[in-house]
């Protein structure tokens, strides 16, 4: 893609990644909340759930994600995007409308089917930005995806206050206008000379894993990087039930803290990124925003005051400056042509944490709550969370000792 076009192409998958995660931020300060409510209540059963509910979304997303990347591999990044939104609208049908909790495990079950949105649209910046830009590119992207949080979970909470189930019908409007955004205005970013054929022994899950093997440099990061991830979604699956049960937060002020994360992430992405990484390089400035997390997740669960999450969201922000370098740091080892494959390989690996991090921590969670605990401690996901952090620290530091990193043009 030349120069000309490709700032524009960036705004369009910039927008693109708002409207979807304006939609998401809708229905996160509501969902557990819904659970709980199918669960007559009771926040331990709720969390449970809950924990359940996200498990199976991530299943689904962890055996079609390598589908969906190999097919925009062949098909092109546009197709497989637009497909992904169809399904994330049914989604948020289905569970707008559902009187028990069987019809939220269907409609999370076709969501995470359909769940390649954002890897699709990692595969579409490492098409359309030269090397040493990417980590600017994933900074713009996380700063938009960020910004989906600002504008979405306020609505959403204010939405949930009237009705639990609002929030999930609004969020099926945006994702259907989402979806006819990109069908009008999108365009391809995958040229046809660089397409490579669908093969199924590329396309299953397993497979998908061990083809990280082959990209010298990324399956050590990769693997610490799961960590991480399994350690951050263990905070999305305690965040709501924790605030409801620690302060007494209603869905207005869950949806109020999640701006400020929004808010936070997108000055970190879009202001911050660059010129850290352009100082400290991609490698130390990955390790910064590790320990940086660490420290947040503690805090978290230590805090006495809900006023007080909201420094460590200030704080804790900084921590984003790690996903983008590790982002640069994994693309720059493979191949134009297979981006695709790496992006849904490294997103069934992530999928794997989705999995099994909300049953850690919403089991962790109901277990110290209940009635019948022998010990309190309503902060203990956010405590595990940072233990498993600081043990990547020194596992990502050895992944990347040998890493190629490319000078930001801020630094040249």
């Amino acid at each position: 893609m030349s120069a000309s076009a490709r700032k524009p192409a960036l705004g369009f998958i910039c927008v693109t990644m708002v409207l979807l995660m304006f939609g998401y931020g809708l229905i996160i300060p509501v969902l557990p909340n819904l659970v709980t409510q199918f669960e007559g209540g009771s926040i331990a059963a709720g969390s449970r759930s809950y924990g359940n509910l996200i498990g199976i979304f991530a299943l689904m997303q962890f055996v079609c994600s390598p589908i969906l990347g190999a097919l925009s591999d062949q098909f092109g990044r546009r197709r497989v995007l637009l497909i992904t939104l169809t399904g994330l609208s049914i989604d948020y049908v289905i569970m707008g409308a559902s009187r028990s909790i069987a019809w939220l495990y269907v409609g999370r079950m076709i969501s995470g089917a359909t769940a390649g949105a954002i890897a699709t649209c990692n595969a579409y910046i490492a098409d359309i930005m030269p090397p040493e830009k990417r980590a600017q590119g994933y900074g713009l992207l996380n700063a938009a995806f960020g910004l989906g949080f600002v504008i979405g979970p306020v609505p959403g909470g204010l939405l949930g206050e009237a009705n639990l189930r609002l929030p999930f019908f609004v969020a099926a409007g945006c994702v259907l206008l989402n979806l006819v955004y990109g069908a009008a205005v999108l365009p391809e970013s995958l040229p046809v000379e660089r397409r490579r054929p669908f093969q199924w022994k590329r396309a299953n899950a397993v497979g998908g894993l061990l083809a990280l093997r082959r990209f010298r440099g990324v399956l050590p990061l990769a693997s610490a990087l799961f960590i991480t991830t399994f350690a951050s979604s263990m905070l999305q699956a305690t965040w709501v039930l924790y605030t409801g049960y620690r302060f007494g937060w209603s869905t207005a002020q869950v949806g109020t803290s999640l701006a400020m994360v929004g808010i936070s992430m997108a000055i970190v992405q879009s202001v911050l990124v660059k010129p850290i990484i352009a100082r400290t390089g991609e490698r130390r400035a990955l390790i910064l925003g590790l320990g940086i997390s660490a420290i947040e997740m503690t805090a978290y669960g230590s805090i006495s005051q809900g006023w007080m999450m909201y420094l460590v969201i200030v704080f804790g922000s900084l921590g984003g400056i790690a996903g983008p370098a590790a982002q640069a740091l994994m693309t720059r080892q493979v191949a134009a042509d297979e981006q695709g494959k790496l992006q849904g390989a490294v997103s069934s690996l992530y999928s794997l944490a989705y999995i099994f991090a909300p049953l850690l921590a919403s089991w962790s969670f109901g277990a110290c709550i209940a009635p019948a605990a022998k010990f309190r401690i309503p902060g203990i996901a956010f405590y595990e969370a940072a233990l498993l952090i600081a043990v990547a620290i020194p596992l990502c530091w050895r992944a990347t000792r040998h890493a190629r990193e490319v000078a930001s043009p801020a630094a040249a």
